[in-house]
């Protein structure tokens, strides 16, 4: 009986870690959170700066597929197409061979039995089998060669520099693609969305918060307000002053440019009762490190479109 109530115990204490975690992942807007989609690089780690001098965490929720830039269920175009053959010549040759061997073994031929005049080509059929089985292998071999590196399997430099009213050198570039200058409005920019966000999120307003963060990410802020409202709290945030930021990399992919910028901002956050008002977490001033990533089309203004954890 005494181990039982040990083990009930324990079970009690695991119960309140999770409990308490799942309250830390889901206080402020991003806080614990580390999702969205950072273009092509969404899977790779952005480089360090002095502001956030560790590697952020990688992204763990996100609607672009890793590895692919097509779209989900899309097949990715290749030289023999899908399925266990593919498309193409080649493809069509070594299923009607097979398909043709499969007939005359159910009828009691043979493999090749039941197609004429194919028992004298059984040699050639089998070397464009095997052909079709080698050129399949090596382009899988040469697809997996050509996959991005695993993430955050490389350290990168500090190419950073600050902003948000603290001086420094405006203008970044990326470490691989097309460079994008970003200039003091940028910065600018990037200080009043943290603002907004934050404040759009305490007040639980997604009308606003939908003019400055992507749709993904306004799913995910969505999704957080749904579980506060459900444990009946809010998710008070106040004070929120930035306090250092550097920019990591800015680059541009096509029609749509990216920047990725470290902040460490101060803030006051808390969870409230709903009914009542009282302050049941938090509530205390303190300083939070964040990779914050800003999208835009060209022309365009600066949206929300990743945060990830320093």
């Amino acid at each position: 009986m005494l181990r039982y109530r040990w083990v009930i115990a324990l079970a009690a204490i695991a119960t309140a870690f999770v409990f308490i975690a799942a309250d830390d992942a889901h206080a402020r807007a991003g806080g614990g959170f580390s999702g969205g989609s950072r273009g092509m690089r969404t899977f790779s780690a952005p480089p360090v700066t002095g502001t956030a001098p560790t590697t952020a965490a990688p992204i763990t929720r996100s609607m672009t597929q890793p590895g692919s830039t097509t779209p989900l269920g899309q097949a990715r175009p290749g030289l023999f197409g899908g399925g266990l053959f593919g498309g193409g010549l080649l493809g069509g040759l070594a299923a009607g061979f097979l398909g043709a061997g499969l007939f005359g073994l159910l009828f009691g031929h043979g493999l090749f039995g039941g197609v004429a005049g194919f028992a004298s080509l059984l040699g050639l059929i089998l070397q464009v089998v095997l052909i079709v089985f080698i050129v399949r292998l090596l382009m899988a071999w040469f697809q997996r060669r050509n996959e991005p590196a695993p993430a955050y399997a490389a350290a990168h430099p500090v190419t950073g520099h600050a902003f948000g009213g603290l001086g420094g050198m405006f203008g970044g570039s990326s470490t691989a693609g097309e460079p994008l200058t970003i200039d003091k409005s940028d910065y600018d920019d990037f200080e009043q969305l943290l603002g907004d966000i934050q404040a759009a999120y305490s007040a639980e307003d997604l009308s606003v918060m939908r003019a400055k963060v992507t749709p993904e990410m306004l799913s995910y802020f969505s999704e957080q307000l749904s579980e506060n409202a459900s444990r009946s709290l809010v998710n008070r945030v106040s004070g929120v002053k930035l306090l250092q930021g550097d920019l990591a990399e800015a680059w541009r992919e096509g029609n749509v440019e990216y920047a990725t910028v470290a902040m460490r901002f101060a803030l006051t956050d808390s969870m409230v009762e709903r009914s009542s008002g009282r302050t049941v977490e938090g509530g205390s001033p303190g300083e939070v490190t964040e990779v914050w990533t800003f999208m835009r089309t060209r022309g365009g203004h600066w949206l929300l479109s990743a945060i990830q954890q320093a």
